[in-house]
């Protein structure tokens, strides 16, 4: 049963910022922001949002700021604003903040975070 948790609990885990995913998050954003405008007949924001989600949550791991910047994508005119672009800076700003602020023993070192 512990196993199970922790494998839950590692999955809403922030993984450490590097360059790489900073980059691609940013890319993503802007991407998705900038393709909402020429495609902005139905369903096709709302799989461009989905998909930035998804792959926001992947970079940057998973934050409550995600989740009003998801919604507020469905609400007609407010989604041409780039949402997702300010949301993922803001995302970095805190994550940044916050491995600033943990003691170098508290640092969470992967295997698999870029350097």
């Amino acid at each position: 049963m512990q196993k199970l948790l922790n494998l839950i609990t590692s999955r809403f885990t922030a993984p450490p910022l590097t360059r790489t995913r900073i980059m691609l998050a940013l890319l993503v954003a802007l991407l998705v922001d900038g393709l909402q405008i020429p495609l902005a007949v139905p369903p096709a924001p709302e799989i461009l949002d989905v998909i930035a989600a998804l792959l926001t949550v992947w970079l940057l791991g998973f934050h409550l700021l995600l989740l009003p910047t998801f919604a507020v994508e469905f609400f007609p005119l407010v989604d041409m604003l780039p949402t997702w672009t300010g949301c993922v800076i803001a995302v970095i700003a805190l994550r940044k903040r916050e491995q600033r602020s943990q003691p170098p023993d508290e640092k969470r070192i992967r295997p698999d975070a870029d350097v």
